[in-house]
């Protein structure tokens, strides 16, 4: 059966309204800014934070809906793995992964026995003595991961799991994590600000700004189509809202931009960054959008520059260092911006 959660939450001047359903074997992912309210979604559904209003049911079963039912979160099927992991410092890995079985009431010896079966399925079995302070971070998240998924819960969340590795382990634990919630059955909520581990891992993207859901759906759909600057920040394109007419849009914070295919209404236009071109002087040549910008700022984004502008519209570009030595791409630098068309991608607002 599915989780259905309708999460009411009110704190001080915030307030969290939020609908989620995650059926068995899908995982889906949280995604938000900073307050945006995952973790207090997050945290009513383990149980560490009753609801003011809504509900949460999980096959069939009642797990919170006030004033009537409040399931406390030890009596809750739910596995944790948490940023920092939480692992008892005094216990060994085993131990770690025993303790959730000991807690519901397993008796030691199988307990032990279930916990470095599941240190073997996370390729941990030769660790199982070891220390929380001797293992790497990978090695911690597995630990982790394992002590969440022995106890065999209805639910299982993930809190920035892999927000603590540095980047060349990260790309490794993703992808370890991605095969065992491939096996997992039960439901998965991945709590996260990182695109790429939300693009990877997640069936389903859910979107919250300041307590809301604000977009839904695959993560190929919401990357393709995203309807506030947060969410095209977080796929990296550029994104406006205006009214179209035919292959022109108005756009809502000033300038237009002629569009490939015609356009009615209320619409969004997209593009890259990377389909942005600078130019000293206004361009001439193939028809495209041109209109003058002022350089605000300049970051290295790998191989790549990314230079932020000012216009109507504002705007991202991403080029190389050899452009920013030619055109002296410093703050303040009045340039003429460009985008072809065809680059462009326009959908219903």
């Amino acid at each position: 059966m599915t989780l259905h959660a309708d999460l009411q939450v009110a704190r001080g001047s915030f307030a969290l309204d939020v609908a989620l359903s995650v059926a068995p074997g899908e995982v889906v992912a949280l995604l938000g800014p900073n307050g945006a309210g995952k973790t207090t979604a997050l945290r009513a559904l383990a149980g560490l934070l009753p609801l003011d209003g809504g509900s949460v049911r999980v096959d069939d079963a009642v797990w919170d809906e006030p004033p009537k039912v409040f399931l406390r979160p030890e009596r809750r099927p739910v596995g944790v793995v948490f940023q920092d992991y939480l692992l008892f410092a005094h216990l060994s890995a085993a131990e770690n992964v025993a303790f959730g079985l000991r807690a519901r009431g397993m008796d030691r010896r199988p307990a032990h026995a279930a916990a470095v079966e599941w240190l073997d399925r996370v390729g941990l079995a030769e660790y199982a003595r070891a220390r929380p302070r001797s293992l790497s971070g990978g090695q911690a998240q597995r630990v982790a991961l394992a002590r969440a998924l022995a106890t065999a819960p209805s639910l299982l969340l993930l809190d920035e799991p892999l927000a603590a590795l540095d980047a060349s382990t990260r790309m490794l634990v993703r992808t370890e994590l991605g095969r065992h919630l491939g096996e997992y059955t039960g439901r998965t909520l991945l709590v996260t600000h990182d695109p790429l581990d939300a693009m990877v891992l997640a069936d389903r993207l859910v979107i919250v700004e300041g307590g809301r859901v604000v977009q839904e759906g695959a993560p190929t759909e919401v990357a393709r189509q995203p309807r506030t600057e947060y969410v095209a920040q977080l796929v990296g394109l550029n994104l406006y809202r205006g009214r179209g007419s035919g292959t022109s849009v108005a756009l809502d914070e000033g300038g237009e931009l002629v569009v490939a295919a015609p356009a009615s209404g209320v619409v969004y236009v997209a593009f890259p960054p990377s389909a942005v071109s600078l130019h000293s002087a206004r361009p001439e040549g193939s028809p495209r959008n041109t209109w003058p910008v002022t350089v605000v700022g300049v970051e290295q984004h790998a191989h790549t520059v990314r230079v932020r502008l000012e216009g109507s519209p504002g705007v991202l570009a991403d080029v190389t260092t050899g452009v920013v030595a030619e055109l002296r791409l410093v703050p303040g630098a009045r340039l003429w911006a460009a985008v072809k068309a065809t680059e462009t991608h326009t959908y219903a607002g």
